[in-house]
């Protein structure tokens, strides 16, 4: 599926200006993170489409999330079998899928932590510029802040993964303060 047509396709599920800067936040680490782990131009794709489609139907069918994506809308793209297992395996509570592959880990360990990293920036006065680690950490630790963020998804990320939280976030700052000065995110 072209970038284009994936756009187009989450522009007709999700009319949230919030929701779709976190599908393109997710889709955006999912690349960034491909491309860390030196994957090909076409598995970058299909991580970064992974990233943008995981949340498609959360708007509209929050308590089917994401069960009714993969069962209605993705037969009709004919989405890979990774990227489906990826989406169910980045909600196992609401499908009883684990994250196994790489694709699913990874998913699994940017979904919860973007929209903190996100949630940080809305109140800094110079928003992901000059963001560090420590900002984001001390924040984990304030369980009334972005309180429907998990934060044992994202400790449980960064375990799937391998890597320590504060490396993890410091990666994720690294691809959205780049993001942003695209403005390819907000």
């Amino acid at each position: 599926m072209e970038k284009k047509h994936a756009e187009s396709l989450l522009n007709t599920y999700i009319k949230s200006n919030s929701l779709l800067n976190h599908s393109h936040m997710v889709a955006i680490a999912m690349q960034a993170s491909a491309k860390k782990l030196d994957k090909n131009e076409n598995t970058i794709h299909d991580w970064w489409l992974c990233g943008l489609l995981h949340d498609i139907d959360w708007e509209i069918y929050p308590d089917q999330h994401p069960n009714h994506a993969v069962e209605h809308i993705f037969p009709i793209l004919e989405l890979s079998d990774e990227i489906q297992h990826a989406i169910l395996a980045h909600a196992p509570e609401r499908t009883g899928v684990t994250a196994e592959t790489e694709m699913d880990c990874y998913l699994f360990a940017s979904d919860e932590l973007s929209g903190f990293i996100h949630a940080v920036s809305l109140i800094r006065p110079t928003g992901y510029d000059g963001m560090k680690v420590k900002s984001i950490t001390k924040k984990l630790k304030n369980v009334n802040f972005a309180a429907n963020v998990s934060r044992d998804d994202i400790y449980h990320g960064v375990e799937l993964i391998g890597e320590t939280l504060a490396d993890h976030i410091l990666f994720l700052i690294n691809v959205f303060q780049d993001a942003k000065q695209r403005n390819l995110i907000n």
